[in-house]
């Protein structure tokens, strides 16, 4: 089974057996408490019924216990939680336009877009078969965007707010919601050519926003403040020692410097203008390593990934304040902000490409061009995420899995926009199809060579590498799409 069992297990020991002032300090395990002050007392809600399926897993220094009753206690609680993700779901189906003509149920905007939340691949695999808690999470943050969408202003940033002290990932796309909810409700008007009407600025909606964001802050971070010990919750929020890349490459843009330096040192290896004895060996065949210095390219420090996230969110954020577009306008930036930070952010995760398929399947069933982008992006993302499941039974498993969402996905959308051009052109038509050969030589053929004794990370390489081409092209195209309406929009106004 995945780590994360234990990860849990041992934030379920943590949070039941020790105070509260010792939370953020015990380190019995690898696998600390590092996740914000709300999921915390998650799991010690969680704690108080899992002691009655196993009291055992609730030993702190029962490391990697892993009884039956304790898989069976910690898959039931993800499926309990998982009700909060189906009534969002609900609620932003709800928020869709259903003009769209459609000869029966299965065709409905609503209906497939029902069956792309509830059924994504990725969310199943990563909570359900991996383990994790991302169910009931991506259902508070759709369902304040649903409430945003309903312009019921307060209940969405409520919302967004508690989920960021659940989860601090949401960071990512917490510009898209403070720039919309300020363009949006803190200004009650706008000019007739859509610009912003200064004089209808409220002071008071500011307020109310302001006090939403200091009361949750205040009950999650305040007792935490009261002893203390906010910088220890911060720095295990923020861990920036495990360096530039997760356990296996996320498929991003530091994905492919880390691979152009690797080809860089070989070749100057075989040149002869770098010295062997002087390179890390685990940097040049380990490839997992959380942290190395890069040989041939420069180094990269968090400041310079902040950097190039700020640069890469910026026009997204600048289209969102002058031609906000409504709701549609605020989904496109929070998709982009989600992309430029999966892009390039500090020590992605492989499962955070999640924060951009969800949203922007709201987005497929609205034009024809933005179905062809999530194609794109959610092919490749949840093929980026077949490592997670590495045993051998599990691989009939995921393959079935992916084969049925993608089959359904790309005809159900197809068949929606059936009187509009492609979704996709040849170019990308092919580079989705070697999605196929790639993965029967990772699984297949290359586990039969005498390279995987000395190359063991050629697998992920070449998939984190591959997936990270299509996922920057999903990105590049739905910012030039992004851009090319908010310039046709202009234009028409003038």
């Amino acid at each position: 089974y995945s780590t994360d069992f234990e990860v849990h297990r041992n934030w379920l020991a943590i949070t039941h057996n020790l105070p509260l002032s010792q939370w953020y300090y015990e380190a019995t395990s690898e696998w600390t408490l590092d996740y914000p002050p709300f999921f915390a007392w998650f799991e010690y809600a969680l704690s108080h019924i899992a002691k009655y399926f196993d009291p055992q897993m609730l030993v702190v220094e029962n490391l990697n216990y892993a009884s039956r009753a304790t898989i069976f206690f910690q898959r039931l609680s993800v499926i309990f939680t998982d009700t909060i993700f189906i009534y969002a779901v609900h609620e932003c189906c709800r928020c869709v336009n259903g003009k769209r003509a459609a000869k029966d149920i299965l065709e409905k905007p609503t209906f497939i877009l029902a069956v792309l939340l509830l059924w994504n691949f990725g969310l199943l695999i990563v909570d359900h078969i991996h383990f994790q808690y991302n169910g009931f999470l991506f259902g508070l943050m759709l369902l304040s965007v649903a409430r945003l969408c309903q312009k019921r202003y307060l209940e969405g940033a409520l919302l967004f707010a508690v989920l960021l002290h659940f989860k601090h990932i949401y960071l990512y796309v917490a510009p898209a919601y403070g720039i919309y909810l300020l363009r949006s409700y803190c200004f009650t008007a706008n000019n007739a050519d859509g610009s912003l009407k200064w004089r209808s600025f409220s002071f008071l909606h500011v307020t109310l926003l302001g006090l939403i964001v200091c009361l949750v802050s205040a009950l999650s971070l305040g007792p935490f403040l009261v002893l203390g010990q906010l910088p220890q919750v911060i720095s295990r929020l923020f861990p920036f020692k495990r360096g530039l890349c997760h356990a296996y490459w996320a498929p991003n843009f530091w994905a492919l410097y880390n691979a152009v330096d690797k080809a860089l040192t070989i070749l100057g290896l075989k040149c002869n203008f770098l010295d062997g004895t002087k390179i890390s060996k685990a940097s040049m065949t380990g490839g997992l390593v959380q942290e190395f210095q890069h040989t041939v390219l420069p180094s990269v420090t968090p400041l310079a990934t902040l950097i190039c996230t700020f640069i890469a969110i910026l026009p997204s954020v600048f289209c969102l304040w002058f031609k906000p577009q409504g709701p549609r306008g605020f989904l496109q930036c929070l998709v982009l902000c989600a992309l430029s930070s999966f892009m390039f952010g500090w020590h992605v995760h492989e499962k955070a490409i999640l924060l951009a398929i969800l949203p922007l399947s709201l987005l497929s069933i609205q034009r024809a061009k933005d179905a062809g982008i999530y194609l794109i992006l959610a092919t490749t993302g949840h093929f980026s995420l077949f490592p997670l499941l590495f045993t051998p039974p599990e691989l009939p498993i995921k393959i079935l899995l992916m084969l049925l969402f993608t089959v359904y996905s790309f005809s159900s959308l197809k068949s929606l926009f059936r009187r509009e051009k492609p979704l996709l052109n040849w170019l990308e038509t092919i580079y989705l199809i070697q999605l196929v050969p790639l993965e029967i030589f990772c699984e297949i053929v290359f586990p039969l060579t005498p390279w995987k004794w000395d190359f063991p990370f050629v697998p992920l390489l070449l998939t984190s590498v591959y997936c990270a081409l299509g996922i920057t092209y999903a990105w590049l195209k739905l910012y030039v799409s992004v851009l090319t309406e908010r310039i046709s929009v202009r234009q028409k106004a003038e």
